[in-house]
């Protein structure tokens, strides 16, 4: 039923060209996951809340924490079980800590210039939520009327979104939680098998409490025009992993990203990464998708291209180089931080320089190498940034075909290398440059 009424709704919505906009605060801005289980051997909030001095001078500007809430017990996977098998709304894991705790953080990040979102699961609970037995009418069932759950998550029960008092309850307690913490806004897990209609109603309800930020889990142009201010890119996701494992190249994610400034609408953020949750547990990002030198100029792409809402995952600065445990105990354990230099340099471009502002010009540049190098600009005002990404596994003397300012100094931003003209430029292999002009 869910499905139809969702395929119905797609039909109802026609293509926007207007302007999305966010909540200011998140211009020139960027997302650090937390996987509160596994990031200290604690695996409690307490013990994250001594990182976030750490992250803030790494430049991480918002903090997402994976589902905060208990886990159900009934059909639970491994030890643990799974963050998304939530077994009540609103209340807190007991293993991570208290409301008060979150609390505390919460408010620490905000003194120290961060915001927060936390994660949100609605098209599902878990298999054992309370509302099984006090609200049946809640979930989907069979004809046997058992409820029932989607694809192999036997740990959960998928929620009825025909039942209007079933979304009221759901926006209430996502209303608890605006209202009991000042969180900044919600990552919302399988965005895609929920209504269009609900976050229609939903969204507009909390954005009364404040100007929150919604980000969903769904690679889907029509949840940004029902408020959502970032979805996420497997298309291009699924595209860059292809060209690090050498199946594909830059004209096959040319061919995507001209698909995606078709079909969303100006302004609409994308969620760009390397790694998270799902992909680093299941899937070997990065440390397999994008080994070695591979990974560096695939994150300097999702830190600096269009319209772009980066996301760097927990353990990738120090870099974690494993699956991380899903559902048992398996602390990352940071020691070296080996990438953090590197992704502060980024954070902080994103955040100091006005060419990543949302009225930047963003412009692509032709190069002679198209299959193997893409580069494009970004400019406002005097401010421009250069960026050329040799994605691919030979090195090259790229040819950039454009017309480019001159008179003061381009300026390397990993080297601080000073170059008057960048028109020709060495590349070795899986090789990138980042071009500040003016600063020297």
């Amino acid at each position: 039923m869910k499905q139809i009424f969702v395929a119905i709704a797609m039909l109802a919505f026609g293509h926007s060209q207007a302007q999305q906009k966010h909540p200011a605060f998140m211009e020139q801005g960027n997302i650090y996951e937390v996987n509160i289980r596994q990031y200290t051997k604690e695996g409690t909030l307490n013990a994250f809340a001594k990182h976030l001095p750490r992250l803030q001078k790494m430049g991480v500007k918002t903090i997402w924490f994976m589902p905060l809430q208990p886990i159900s017990k009934e059909g639970r996977k491994g030890t643990l079980g799974s963050y998304y098998s939530v077994a009540h709304y609103t209340q807190v894991n007991p293993e991570f800590g208290t409301l008060n705790d979150f609390n505390k953080i919460v408010t620490t990040a905000h003194q120290l210039g961060m915001k927060v979102l936390i994660d949100w699961v609605p098209n599902h609970s878990g298999a054992d939520h309370y509302w099984l037995k006090t609200q049946p009418n809640f979930y989907e069932r069979d004809s046997t009327g058992k409820a029932i759950y989607t694809a192999d998550w036997s740990d959960t029960r998928e929620l009825n979104f025909d039942n209007l008092v079933m979304q009221d309850s759901m926006i209430n307690a996502m209303k608890y939680w605006v209202k009991n913490t000042a969180i900044d806004g919600f990552r919302v897990d399988v965005a895609w098998g929920v209504p269009y209609s609900f976050w229609n109603k939903c969204i507009p309800a909390l954005k009364k409490e404040r100007n929150l930020f919604f980000l969903a889990e769904a690679d889907d142009p029509k949840l940004h025009e029902t408020g959502f201010d970032a979805t996420y890119p497997w298309t291009e996701f699924h595209v860059m992993n292809d060209i690090a494992a050498g199946k594909k190249n830059v004209l096959s994610l040319d061919t995507v990203l001209n698909k995606i400034d078709k079909e969303y609408m100006k302004g609409a953020w994308r969620l760009y990464f390397t790694s998270n949750h799902d992909e680093n547990s299941w899937n070997k990002a990065d440390y397999e998708t994008m080994p070695g030198i591979k990974h560096a100029p695939f994150a300097v792409f999702t830190q600096t291209y269009n319209r772009t809402m980066p996301l760097v995952y927990s353990g990738q600065e120090e870099p974690v180089l494993r699956a991380v445990s899903f559902f048992e105990k398996d602390s990352m354990g940071f020691k070296k931080y080996e990438r953090a230099p590197f992704y502060k340099t980024l954070l902080n471009l994103r955040s100091t320089n006005a060419a990543f502002k949302e009225n930047a010009v963003f412009e692509r540049l032709k190069v002679n190498v198209p299959n193997q190098v893409m580069a494009y600009s970004r400019k406002n005002g005097d401010d421009l940034v250069v960026v050329v990404l040799n994605l691919s596994s030979n090195a090259t003397e790229a040819t950039l075909d454009a017309t480019l300012p001159s008179g003061k100094m381009y300026t390397e931003l990993f080297t601080h290398e000073g170059l008057k003209d960048i028109h020709k430029l060495s590349l070795p292999a899986w090789g990138y440059k980042v071009f500040v002009y003016g600063t020297k």
